[in-house]
């Protein structure tokens, strides 16, 4: 059925409900209940059903009643779609509309969001409707015990990251593991603990960001480790020093080749004989130049992609990863294949113990256990052809409840990152001198604090929110959108941050929001760009970009990027516009093949461990 006849039917079936008790509210919702399991499909009529029940429940006990545009994205929820809709278009409650025509059918659902912070709140917030339908509602946090996480798993609905979800999986697939091989050795299950698995079978899962999480963050699979034996840690704790401390010295193309899409390093002969001849600790006595070479490569790695305040931080003198998508610290995340430990060498920290993987699955192949799923996000449209290859989820963009009024200004562009900054302090005293709020983004904790400094010296007031502020979020996102209010801000800023502005503010042309810089992805800029303009408010949005910014150094490499400045004096602002959309296409691009070669690898090694006889931790794609 479309849309709009569907549509018809909840209305219909809205106005039949109008008069009802909050205790016929429910009853009819518990008969909905045994009516879908009975039906074992979402038949139209009793969606249509729930959808005004839902709709019912939200305007009595929140004050909030779906659109029809809210209706419309509910819909194709409930088909499996990724629905695109604008930020401010109220993604929260729509989500409620699938998820509870889920859980009525007795089977549990998911919603998965990129943190804590906004699992918990939507959770909270939209509980009083789900209550009303008699459904339970629990939420998965990073600090819960198992049997915590137990209790959330068998509630109607859970909340939660798709990290926590993943990560419960492996340790249910690691202990149910554990239980065969002791059922082997002994005979019965005696030794096993109760309360061994967690999740429930998988049934629905809604991904809230879904291009943030099935996209963006596909590349990175989930792992659990374990330690590998501590005989050689104090070796290997010295191979990391010596190596960190050397590999600044190694120069791309003369002692090492890159491979930009896997981000592999080598070792050129030039390289390997460079390791020959530097001096070496007593300690390494006995190691292999094999294990060497790969220390150093290792090295050279970290030390020209991992950089301090972009990717991580250093925090109570530990190393914990900055998630450059979202601007977020990511909480119990370690890089593995020994990544994090020659970072913490390269940082000068306590170097840790060394693990081997466990087990480990990505988020394809997690996602792609249930036999229902749906997404959604405000910037879908561009990945259309992934969402469908890898997910079998069409793409479909809701329109908004109110025309857009946002005006998204030419790009500016400056031959080096000073005049950049130069331009946007002109920029920001000119807004400011109106009294509109303005909202910078930048791609990096180190790059926010530039700016700030910057404002600083040019007496701008602001606000500065990134990983280091985050016991603040709250209230410096609450302020954000008050009269004269400058805002610095990561990428913390721009997934799930409703930023709402004074109505006074409307009438000088709403929230001005300036990016300092392209993402890897255009779809984090679109995400920036749309905390102005929400639900038909005014606004501006304004890019500026400079030859020196790293995007066209993670596209085409330093020596071709800096080929590129050296004749930039003889390009068109139109030509460097150009030659940036292509260096993001090509980023993109990379980012998809890495993805996709993941995903290849892991159905491989599945294939392989069931002819063996094994027992993959994933099923078959196919």
């Amino acid at each position: 059925m479309r849309s709009q006849p569907f549509i018809s039917l909840v209305k219909q079936q809205a106005e039949q409900y109008a008069s009802i008790s909050d205790t016929e509210l429910k009853n009819e919702a518990l008969n909905l209940a045994f009516e879908s399991r009975k039906a074992n499909q979402l038949l139209p009529p009793l969606v249509a059903k729930a959808f005004a029940l839902i709709q019912l429940a939200g305007d009595r006990l929140l004050g909030m009643r779906h659109y029809d545009v809210q209706l419309m994205g509910g819909w194709y929820l409930v088909q499996g779609h990724v629905a695109q809709m604008k930020t401010g278009e109220g993604k929260t409650l729509t989500a409620t509309l699938p998820m509870a025509v889920h859980a009525l059918r007795g089977r549990g659902a998911l919603l998965a969001t990129t943190n804590d912070y906004l699992a918990k709140r939507d959770a909270m917030w939209m509980q009083p409707i789900y209550h009303a339908l008699g459904l339970k509602v629990g939420v998965i946090q990073t600090e819960m015990s198992r049997e915590e996480r137990r209790a959330a798993y068998q509630c109607d609905i859970t909340y939660g990251t798709m990290k926590e979800f993943g990560f419960d999986f492996l340790k249910d697939h690691s202990q149910q593991r554990d239980q065969k091989q002791r059922q082997m050795w002994y005979g019965s299950a005696a030794a096993t603990p109760a309360g061994l698995v967690v999740h429930r079978k998988p049934h629905f899962i809604l991904i809230d960001e879904a291009d943030s999480i099935l996209i963006d963050d596909a590349r990175t699979p989930l792992i659990i480790s374990a330690p590998e034996d501590g005989a050689t840690h104090d070796q290997q704790k010295t191979l990391y020093t010596w190596s960190a401390r050397n590999a600044p010295s190694f120069k791309e193309d003369n002692e090492y080749w890159y491979d930009r899409e896997k981000r592999k390093v080598d070792l050129t002969p030039a390289g390997t004989a460079l390791v020959r001849a530097i001096a070496k600790p007593r300690e390494l006595a006995g190691v292999g130049l094999l294990e060497m070479y790969d220390f150093m490569e290792r090295a050279i790695q970290v030390d020209r992609d991992f950089l301090l305040n972009r990717d991580y931080v250093i925090r109570d003198g530990e190393v914990v990863i900055v998630d450059e998508a979202t601007g977020r610290i990511a909480e119990g995340r370690r890089w593995s294949r020994g990544i994090h430990q020659a970072v913490e060498a390269k940082e000068n920290v306590e170097i840790t113990m060394d693990t081997h993987t466990q087990a480990k699955i990505t988020v394809q192949a997690f996602v792609s256990r249930y036999t229902h799923i749906s997404g959604m996000t405000g910037t879908a449209a561009s990945s259309e052809s992934e969402f469908k290859k890898i997910y079998r989820a069409p793409v479909t963009v809701i329109p908004p409840n109110r025309p857009s009024r946002r005006i998204d200004l030419p790009i500016r562009f400056a031959l080096t990152e000073m005049e950049k900054y130069e331009m946007i302090v002109r920029d920001v005293e000119e807004v400011y001198k109106i009294g509109r709020p303005i909202l910078i983004g930048t791609r990096s904790i180190e790059k926010s604090e530039v700016v700030s400094r910057i404002l600083k010296k040019a007496g701008l007031p602001h606000e500065v929110l990134n990983a280091n502020q985050i016991e603040r979020e709250a209230e410096i996102v609450a302020a954000a959108g008050q009269r004269g209010k400058i805002t610095v801000a990561t990428n913390m800023a721009g997934r799930g941050t409703d930023i709402k502005i004074d109505e006074s503010m409307a009438e000088l042309g709403g929230m001005h929001v300036i990016g300092t810089e392209m993402h890897e992805s255009s779809r984090i800029d679109q995400q920036l760009f749309g905390r102005c303009g929400r639900q038909g408010d005014p606004g501006t949005v304004q890019l500026f970009i400079s030859a020196e910014d790293k995007l066209l150094d993670s596209a085409f490499g330093k020596q071709k990027a800096d080929k590129l400045r050296i004749n930039g004096k003889n390009r068109s602002v139109n030509q460097w516009l150009r030659i940036f959309e292509k260096a993001q296409r090509e980023v993109e691009r990379q980012h998809y093949r890495a993805r996709r070669i993941l995903m290849y690898n892991e159905k491989s090694l599945a294939k392989s461990q069931r002819e063996m006889g094994l027992d993959p931790i994933l099923d078959s794609f196919d």
